[in-house]
């Protein structure tokens, strides 16, 4: 598993130039109520740029994959992903050895293994591979759900700060515009959250990384007041870069390396930031602006559920596989490897050479994939998409930002005080039944409404019921047609025969009466 101890390109984060906007300046419209709180006229800049490329020779080979690329290329077929880089250099060492042996059999002296050993070995690697493999993948498992609770919880989270925390814009609008700014910051917030545990699971401890400094500039952190010259990694060394491609355990860096040699307290990240969050939630619980009391209990467990995903991720990465597994797997699978041509010469001789790469690439590779896939934080191939991860979630921030928090947006009521998006006139609140709007059923009375309601159900099951009777009224159709069909070929069938014995029975007649 090589963690992320050497320098990468880490995109910056995703923002918007307002100000550099040439549309910042038009009036504002009126928001329409297909696209409420919004201004049609604004085209913001984006400060990043596209994340779309093609796969170049680095990312060929390193870093998680990109989820959202496809490839046609059949998987037999695929290099992306694979194992064998890692194996070239343990397939050349079999290569020499089986070589080796079977040399030494043909000119030498015959080496020769009782075959039962074969048996014997291969029960046992093969059930140390097991425990290796499903080991190794319910850890990828565990990390990818922790995960998938994260942008859970952190969309929960986001979303109940920006819609149930009130903007005091009536009282004064400094305090209402004071108050839409804290919830901004709050919300960038979460999202910094996920990045720097990103960060700390890669052992990244530098609080300066392009993706999360905006986040966390504003913070006091113990990594912020650390001496950040000694947190960064070295350039790699083409030797070294190649040595870590063909997984050479001599050439990979400790990735704790930069954490051990810091004199300074560098703190942790990810928890810091749920202090500040914490505080935030505080501030508005005190100020008044969010006085729901199921909300704020909703709020602080959700806060509570980032924390155990914090803590659950790193457990992965700190708590491997017990060493005395890992060292009893990789004696036994090579042990039965370099014996494998001493057991396939007597029978296969001069194909003992190929047939011990080939066993050799499936033992050696199950176990490479374990061994990769161990801890999937990394910036392995097979690794989870942390980067891409944490770009969606920002994603999905950067949307529930966007709509405006007002009072006729947001407020469920009638008539004119209601919210636009409910009583559109588009709003056909009876479908499939009638295809009529929100202002044709706002002028019924309730009786009405509430027997076209039960009329809508009513209707929906006999289309049901209709509909199933039609089908298998169509399935009996078709039964009925095949059977005549079949009927029909039957008596054709009959009919050929009866006329093949009729003209056999005719030409007999006529060469009796010729006689």
């Amino acid at each position: 598993m090589s963690n992320a101890s050497s320098p990468r390109h880490v995109p910056p984060p995703v923002a918007t130039d307002f100000s550099n906007s040439p549309h910042m300046a038009a009036p504002a419209q009126a928001h329409t109520a297909s696209s409420p709180g919004r201004n049609a006229h604004f085209k913001p800049v984006p400060l990043r740029a596209a994340t779309r490329h093609s796969i170049d020779l680095d990312d060929y080979f390193q870093g998680p994959r990109d989820i959202k690329h496809h490839s046609r290329w059949p998987y037999l077929l695929r290099l992306h992903g694979s194992i064998l880089p890692k194996l070239i250099i343990p397939l050349m060492i079999v290569t020499c050895w089986s070589i080796l042996i079977t040399c030494i059999c043909k000119y030498v002296q015959r080496l020769v293994v009782d075959p039962v050993l074969l048996t014997v070995l291969g029960f046992v690697v093969g059930l140390g591979l097991s425990f290796r493999s499903s080991t190794a993948y319910e850890r990828y498992a565990e990390g990818a759900r922790y995960w998938a609770t994260l942008q859970l919880s952190s969309r929960n989270l986001a979303r109940m700060i920006w819609i149930h925390s009130n903007e005091r814009h009536d009282q004064d609008e400094d305090l209402g515009k004071a108050d839409l700014l804290s919830k901004v910051t709050a919300i960038n917030l979460i999202n910094g959250f996920a990045i720097a545990l990103k960060h700390r699971l890669r052992f990244e401890v530098a609080p300066d990384y392009p993706d999360l400094a905006p986040y966390i500039d504003i913070l006091t952190t113990m990594a912020g007041n650390a001496d950040t010259a000694c947190l960064h990694p070295k350039p790699r060394t083409k030797a070294k870069a190649t040595g870590e491609f063909l997984g050479i355990t001599f050439a990979e860096s400790n990735p704790r390396k930069l954490m051990k040699q810091s004199r300074d307290n560098l703190g942790n990240i990810p928890h810091e930031i749920l202090a500040y969050l914490q505080a935030y939630t505080e501030h508005i619980f005190s100020a008044g602006t969010l006085t729901n009391g199921p909300i704020q209990s909703s709020i602080i467990t959700q806060l509570g559920i980032l924390a155990d995903v914090a803590t659950g991720t790193e457990r992965i990465v700190n708590h491997p596989m017990p060493l005395a597994y890992s060292i009893s797997i990789a004696q036994i699978t090579w042990v039965y490897v370099m014996v494998l041509p001493f057991q396939l010469y007597d029978l296969l001789e001069w194909i003992t050479i190929p047939g011990t790469i080939f066993a050799a690439y499936i033992i050696l590779g199950l176990g490479a994939i374990g061994a990769e896939i161990e801890n999937p934080f990394g910036n392995d191939v097979n690794d989870l998409p942390l980067d891409q991860y944490c770009r969606e979630l920002q994603g999905d921030l950067d949307v529930l930002t966007s709509i405006s928090r007002t009072e006729r947006s947001w407020n469920i009521g009638a008539g004119a005080g209601a919210a636009q998006w409910l009583s559109h006139h588009q709003n056909k609140v009876l479908w499939p039944l009638s295809a009529s709007g929100w202002d044709h059923w706002e002028e019924k009375p309730l009786g009405e409404i509430r027997e076209a309601l039960w009329e809508k159900a009513v209707s929906a099951d006999r289309k049901r019921k209709s509909m199933a009777l039609h089908r298998a009224e169509g399935q009996r159709q078709e039964a009925q047609r095949q059977e005549e069909r079949e009927k029909g070929a039957a008596l054709e069938k009959v009919l050929s025969r009866r006329k093949v014995s009729d003209t056999t029975e005719e030409t007999r007649a006529t060469g009796h009466d010729a006689v």
